[in-house]
């Protein structure tokens, strides 16, 4: 009885999303325009972008001549963006940084709906993307156990599993969507999430099964100048036991690796992590809400596979320097 009576309260409007059938997407943008045109031009690909509402959050320039111009030219662009339900400009004054900017931009749009589809200025979307994540942020609106939704996977093989989906206790960030019930376990203390992590013997899993140094990330957030809100957002996540659902496929390619905000990495890494969009639909299945075993074994490949690269890159790079 009491299952019924929320789902109903929910379609009676008390959850659904403000003015919007869809969920609102929040863009975080700089100063690349070239991979800024690309994002918007990919995302009105999706028939859903019509009914979409979409949040431009532009941060403010850094003290540095280069980018003033090239803050201006993104700024000028996005005035003029339509083919979406509505266009909703945030220009910062000051330069806040990716991390800041994030955590602050999704908090204010979850301030007035319900869900939230995050996109950052390096990222194209399949056509197929925001049908993929709509449906999944309806059919997970009152699960607990799920955290996010991810648009991207890591180009290794899933398509052999059973179903088209599959759970993880991870947390992705390229191209993602949350609740504002989800959002809520964000914690940006990188210090006390460190050390609950720690105190309930979580460190192992936080690392992936020891296959990527996901603790080392978190601790370089301890100063005031950190830059990563993804790690704390995965931390999160596996504090609190939750759950991601990913597509067996990705529905995102990150196209900026080199001179972003993420990363800046040789292109090797780039072609490491770069994904073939398909342009057809990832059907939502209904499956079991419990980690993936057999999912979690790829990733944890993967990961170890990228450590060992980046590893090798860097005594490259090391080397090639005392040179």
């Amino acid at each position: 009885m009491n299952l019924l009576l929320i789902y109903l309260l929910y379609y009676l409007n008390i959850g659904m999303n403000k003015s919007s059938e869809c969920s609102p997407v929040a863009l975080f943008v700089y100063n690349r325009l070239s991979n800024l045109i690309k994002t918007i031009d990919a995302l009105k690909l999706n028939e859903l972008s019509a009914k979409t509402d979409l949040f431009i959050f532009s941060d403010g320039p850094k003290e540095v001549s280069t980018d003033l111009e090239a803050v201006k030219l993104v700024r000028d662009y996005i005035k003029n963006i339509s083919g979406f339900r509505s266009v909703n400009l945030k220009l910062n004054p000051i330069n806040k940084g990716l991390a800041r900017s994030i955590v602050d931009g999704v908090t204010e749009v979850l301030e007035e709906y319900e869900t939230i589809i995050v996109l950052e200025d390096d990222l194209v979307v399949d056509k197929a993307f925001l049908q993929f994540m709509n449906e999944a942020l309806d059919k997970y609106v009152l699960d607990e156990r799920v955290m996010s939704i991810s648009g991207y996977i890591y180009p290794t093989s899933f398509r052999h599993l059973e179903s088209s989906t599959f759970f993880l206790n991870y947390a992705d960030c390229f191209g993602w969507g949350t609740w504002r019930r989800g959002w809520k376990y964000f914690e940006w203390d990188a210090r006390t999430l460190y050390q609950k992590l720690k105190e309930k013997k979580l460190m192992n899993r936080f690392n992936f099964d020891f296959s990527y140094p996901y603790s080392l990330m978190l601790r370089k957030q301890f100063t005031p100048k950190s830059t990563s809100w993804a790690v704390r957002w995965y931390g999160a996540g596996v504090l609190n036991d939750k759950l991601t659902l990913f597509p067996c496929r990705s529905l995102v390619n990150h196209i900026g690796f080199e001179g972003g905000s993420h990363f800046k990495m040789a292109s090797w890494l780039a072609g490491f992590m770069s994904s073939e969009l398909l342009g057809s639909p990832i059907a939502v299945d209904n499956i079991e809400v419990k980690e993936n075993a057999e999912a979690r074994g790829l990733y944890r490949k993967y990961l170890f596979a990228l450590t060992i690269l980046m590893l090798i890159n860097k005594l490259k790079t090391i080397f090639n320097f005392k040179k």
